[in-house]
């Protein structure tokens, strides 16, 4: 079992699991009975960001039709449209020593899609969680669940993976925005 992580808790990757090579990230959720009429499509992405907090290319937003960063260092699995089942929903897979040396942060963030047009809101979704697992051993090293109550959210930033002092490290974020995935978007790019 791993730690279990609160709002805000960071934790050494270095030194909870030095052994850890290939992170394994799982995102999941579970979607309330909706009288919206149209299904939930929840959607992981990763944002790659260098020291300046901003993607250095596009190609560095990894999500759905982009499923591989330019170093090859991450890969999504592909889209879940109906997050239907338990356990994780979307996985990322990291391999941390491939990661780009300009790359510092990886920001993981679930998105609904076309949450607007849907009327579909963080409200409607429960028992979601990001979780990190050792891709080697299928032993899970952290995981957040997220407890807060979003209820006009359409976007959430689940939790980053940094690199502070040369060592990798995680933190729980849980923050949760009205702006969709262009909001992160625009928040990331430069320009």
């Amino acid at each position: 079992m791993g730690i279990n992580l609160s709002k805000g808790e960071r934790i050494n990757l270095s030194k909870e699991a030095p052994s850890l090579k290939k992170v394994g990230v799982g995102l999941g959720w579970d979607t309330n009975s909706t009288d919206t009429g149209v299904d939930f499509d929840l959607d992981a992405s990763v944002f790659m960001l260098g020291a300046n907090g901003k993607i250095p290319s596009e190609k560095s937003f990894i999500f759905y039709n982009n499923l591989t960063s330019p170093d090859g260092a991450v890969k999504h699995t592909g889209d879940n449209l109906t997050g239907e089942g338990d356990g994780d929903d979307e996985t990322i897979l990291v391999e941390l020593a491939k990661v780009d040396s300009g790359i510092n942060e990886l920001v993981f963030v679930v998105t609904i899609h076309e949450a607007e047009k849907r009327r579909q809101n963080f409200g409607q979704v429960r028992n979601a969680f990001i979780r990190l697992y050792d891709q080697d051993t299928n032993k899970e090293v952290a995981k957040y669940e997220l407890d807060e109550d979003f209820s006009k959210e359409t976007a959430i930033e689940f939790g980053k993976l940094y690199k502070k002092d040369g060592q990798w490290r995680f933190q729980a974020v849980g923050q949760g925005y009205n702006s969709g995935l262009q909001g992160f978007v625009d928040k990331y790019f430069e320009g």
